[in-house]
């Protein structure tokens, strides 16, 4: 059986940092990281990015040297990808962080409002369910993160973290600031506003826990494979039959409905970011799997049936 031998060059200023003699034909990409670890100690395999040539793609973990268009004298590119968190780890950080802002809010500790607001409570009804919905949205979050969720990738740049937090503990605060004031004014429709806005809330929230479940049972544990998610007998997944990313849809949804509840100009801000982030997300996904699998159905639409 013939070996292969491996050179792993900078990808910006091609000095060699690493040959690798007599490497396995079936070896993959993983574990040439991990040899490479060995002799750099600095870059861990996740903070690595090793490629065919300097300015292409990342290879996959998983791809085998022999599989690769290389000769038996293989030349990868080295690039470094900086420090790396997991993904859970940002996951439960910029989950958590709003749910703690918005009840500090909700309680009116001291030094947000006027001294004499400390420890006080909302005389409107809609502010409490406001908070209710807010918590039940992150704890949800939270829980999906620890026992649901799957991560095709195990880490992202620790950079990230930062830009997350100030984005979804930002806009907590601002929405709570608003929304628990002294001084707050309920939807100009009362009642029938409020309660219509519950029921989308809840059913997109119900919809949304729905898709993770199934997007979860279409990859198993430990497996990076992707499949086309079709509905399943839960009637909330058969939105697969008109959109590639429902769970971006029902996560709007619930941003609206939260939106008409309070009638709070923040909030609705926070909703058209979040539209606007989703949909570049649910494009991409959808230019992917239209990519990656020839028979996708064709009457998908990224993120709003027919539309978008």
């Amino acid at each position: 059986m013939k070996h292969y031998e491996v050179e792993i060059l900078d990808a910006r200023t091609k000095d060699k940092l690493c040959f690798l003699d007599k490497v396995e034909p079936n070896a993959t990409i993983g574990e040439i990281k991990s040899m490479f670890h060995k002799s750099h100690p600095q870059w861990y395999p996740a903070r690595q990015s090793i490629r065919l040539d300097a300015k292409g793609k990342s290879l996959k973990d998983e791809d085998v040297l022999q599989h690769l268009p290389v000769g038996t004298t293989a030349t990868f590119y080295f690039r470094d990808l900086g420090a790396q968190i997991s993904w859970v780890t940002v996951f439960l950080t910029e989950y958590a962080g709003p749910l703690v802002i918005y009840l500090m809010f909700y309680f009116r500790v001291p030094f947000i409002y006027a001294p004499k607001y400390d420890f006080t409570t909302s005389k409107h009804w809609v502010v409490h369910l406001a908070c209710m919905c807010h918590s039940f949205h992150y704890v949800k979050r939270l829980l999906e993160t620890l026992f649901v969720h799957r991560f095709s990738h195990g880490t992202m740049p620790l950079r990230n973290i930062f830009k997350n937090c100030t984005y979804y503990w930002g806009f907590a605060a601002w929405m709570a600031y608003y929304i628990n004031h002294p001084l707050y004014t309920p939807p100009i429709y009362g009642e029938q506003q409020i309660r219509l806005a519950v029921i989308i809330f809840l059913f997109c929230q119900i919809g949304n826990f729905s898709i993770h479940i199934a997007l979860r049972n279409l990859r198993p544990p430990g497996s990076k494979a992707r499949k086309i998610p079709y509905p399943t007998k839960n009637p909330f997944t058969w939105i697969f039959l008109l959109v590639s990313c429902p769970n971006y849809t029902y996560e709007l949804g619930s941003w609206l409905g939260f939106t008409i509840m309070t009638q709070c100009l923040p909030v609705a801000f926070f909703f058209l970011v979040g539209f606007i982030q989703m949909t570049v997300w649910a494009k991409g996904k959808h230019r992917s799997y239209l990519k990656e699998f020839r028979d996708y159905p064709p009457l998908r639409s990224p993120i709003v049936p027919f539309v978008l």
